[in-house]
């Protein structure tokens, strides 16, 4: 039986080998820290966390998440060590919470490898604190128990680690934000909170403030109102709902979900719904298809999910199948590594043992544990492929019924283009999977307005299926990339309310910015030479310093008459050469500020080349969302920390698509103006 614990009450441990779940309802850092019997922290190798993930008998998440499975093994941890402290923190210098009392309350539970619950403990009562000693494991007489510590601390992680005694608490904790945040750099957005809708759990999708744009508010708490738009181009609310929330909003997940298999009956559809989740949500859509015989799972339907629109179930829909391929994914490998484990065990038995080590009965017991593993990874993959092939299923029927906007460039839908009248929920940048299911492509959609610039890493010359492709090909791919999701914005955006502008100092990106100069669409020619450089960015910076002064001022309709206000995209290739270091620092103002009040960055450069700036760039490199030209599984999930291989989305070769969709919005805004 699981205890619940309350904080001081403390557990004993029968195991050596333990699993300890986080799950809170917005991304934390999480870490654990060896102590002595007087609860000090010797040293910075010490504490495990996200840059420095693996220490002697801990292992923790490399990133910020909303969930986190920290691993400990309490034979293999040091003789001086008693103690082993596990740590929270909200991430520093984002744009998230800054204070657990925002969030829903964390939960911590203690488990077996068998995932069997030990005990519990649910962090209630905090306000003004940003880090918090969570769970304490301790020694006592030899033998091991955990306690509900929930001491919290207003000054982070820094002052947490000062408590505790080490000299370096600083330096510590700021190494571990660094760390956090290049892990933001490369983070996809989260899906939205699920409600439970019939046979599959879906809800309503929120504002685009996921891990690539850092959400915030909890669910049901008044989050900071943004200002006033001139754009006109803010996401829908829902009618007689509050304002949205992040996709990170809402209470936490399962803590059980993410390792246990799907539903015990054989072709069952996924349901990893939180039995206790009560959130509020449209009503769902109509059945469209007949029910299932009984003993068959649902047949798949487009648009199943919630929403008010077709568009708005879709996104839903989508960011639904990203959160059931992750689950089961990771109920996957958490089978396997548990029967790893449960065979490296039982083998260590067999061997620690003279008498059984060899002869008849070691070999017949080496043979039982082996067996045992291949029924249990068999049980695993049964579970796994069961779940895979519905959601084949679904995303056979799915990506045919994508509007533009979400659609693959080679979806025929593009053949039936027309410049819409409304700006779309969301914008595809290209698609993710895991290698457990390489068929299954998931689109990966980022919320509209972006709030987060992109940088198209021109410098890779690998790819995660091991492919080779020189640098050069690489900074061609780099800019088609960049292309490509110009001319997406370009088409899901109403005639004039998007330009672009672009900055090509060494016209070395004239091949591939052809079909973008050839139809028209961009505001002026590619600026060319350093005076190109300083021309493009002084008139975006003075741009964002007048509608910054008219909305904070409250006069956003004070602009001068004729102001184009209209969302703007400066696509920069070839950084850094043309560029001094004020035009540094006004790319990463533009980063930093444009986004909220209408411009956009699109970097197209190599970060090991930039790097010459130092760490003036950083910064820059953090704020924007990191893609590439080549598939690479770069990119992870702030939610279960699976590494995602993320495929740009790019036309198909020798198609005319791409010319066909720019001519129209060419032809529309002339017919506009």
């Amino acid at each position: 039986m699981t205890a619940e614990l309350v904080r001081g009450q403390n557990h004993p441990l029968s195991q050596a080998r333990l699993e300890i779940r986080v799950s809170a309802g917005t991304p934390i850092v999480t870490a654990a820290a060896l102590s002595d019997e007087s609860g000090r922290i010797h040293d910075v190798e010490w504490v495990a966390h996200p840059g420095a993930p693996t220490q002697p008998g801990l292992e923790v998440s490399r990133q910020a998440a909303a969930d986190h499975r920290l691993a400990v093994d309490l034979d293999a941890l040091p003789e001086a060590v008693h103690r082993v402290g596990v740590l929270l923190a909200l991430p520093a210098g984002g744009a998230g919470p800054v204070r657990f009392g925002a969030v829903a309350a964390p939960f911590v539970a203690v488990t077996g490898l068998d995932g069997g619950e030990i005990a519990s403990y649910t962090l209630t009562g905090l306000d003004t604190e940003s880090a918090v000693v969570a769970l304490e494991l301790y020694r006592r007489q030899g033998a091991w128990k955990v306690r509900a510590v929930g001491q919290g601390y207003a000054g982070g992680l820094a002052e947490l680690l000062t408590d505790q005694g080490l000299p370096q608490a600083r330096q510590l904790a700021g190494g571990i934000d660094e760390a956090v945040a290049r892990g933001l750099a490369r983070s996809v957005q989260a899906p939205p909170p699920r409600t439970t809708d019939g046979d599959r759990s879906r809800q309503t999708a929120a504002p685009a403030l996921g891990p690539d744009q850092g959400g915030t508010a909890p669910q049901g708490a008044p989050g900071p109102v943004p200002p006033a738009s001139p754009y006109g181009a803010q996401p829908p609310s829902v009618p007689g709902q509050p304002a949205p929330q992040s996709p990170y909003s809402g209470p936490a997940p399962d803590p059980s979900a993410v390792t246990q298999p799907s539903g015990p009956t054989a072709g069952a559809p996924i349901d990893y719904s939180h039995p206790r989740r009560q959130n509020a949500a449209p009503p769902p859509p109509p059945p469209t298809a007949p029910p299932a015989a009984p003993g068959q799972p649902a047949q798949p339907v487009a648009g199943d999910a919630t929403g008010w629109s077709m568009e708005e179930r879709l996104y839903n829909q989508v960011w639904g199948m990203f959160e059931d391929l992750a689950r089961t994914t990771a109920a996957y490998r958490s089978a396997v590594d548990f029967a790893e484990s449960r065979m490296d065990k039982e083998l260590e038995q067999v061997l620690s043992d003279p008498r059984s080590r060899i002869g008849g009965q070691g070999d017949a017991a080496r043979e039982a544990a082996h067996a045992r593993h291949a029924q249990l990874v068999a049980q695993a993959r049964e579970a796994l492929d069961r779940d895979l092939s519905q959601l084949t299923a679904e995303a056979d029927v799915v990506e045919p019924a994508l509007p533009p906007a979400y659609a693959r460039w080679d979806n025929p839908v593009w053949h039936a283009y027309r410049p819409p009248m409304e700006i779309p929920m969301a914008l595809r940048l290209g698609d993710l999977h895991l290698p457990e299911a390489d068929r299954i492509r998931i689109p990966m959609l980022v919320r509209l307005p972006l709030e987060r610039g992109l940088w198209i890493d021109s410098g890779h010359s690998g790819s995660s299926d091991g492919s080779f492709t020189d640098s050069h090909a690489m900074r061609r791919l780099a800019m088609e990339t960049a292309v490509a999701h110009a001319a997406r914005l370009l088409a899901v955006y109403p005639a004039g309310e998007f330009t672009v502008h672009v900055i090509d100092p060494a016209g070395s990106g004239a091949q591939p910015l052809a079909p973008l100069v050839r139809t028209g669409v961009l505001a002026a020619p590619p600026a060319l030479g350093a005076a190109g450089v300083a021309d493009v960015l002084g008139r975006l910076t003075q741009r964002v310093d007048l509608v910054q002064m008219a909305v904070r001022g409250g006069a956003a309709d004070s602009l001068p008459p004729g102001f184009d206000t209209s969302q703007q995209l400066l696509i920069v290739n070839d950084f850094p050469h043309g560029f001094d270091d004020r035009a540094v620092n006004q790319l990463r103002y533009l980063a930093d500020e444009g986004p909220a009040f209408g411009v956009h960055l699109m970097m197209v450069a190599d970060r090991e080349e930039s790097s010459g700036y130092g760490p003036l760039l950083d910064p820059l490199w953090r704020s924007l969302l990191r893609l590439t030209p080549v598939p690479d599984d770069h990119l992870a999930d702030p939610w279960v920390g699976h590494a995602w291989t993320y495929e740009p989305s790019l036309v198909p070769p020798g198609s005319e698509v791409l010319q066909q969709v720019l001519s129209q919005v060419a032809a529309a805004r002339t017919k506009y103006l």
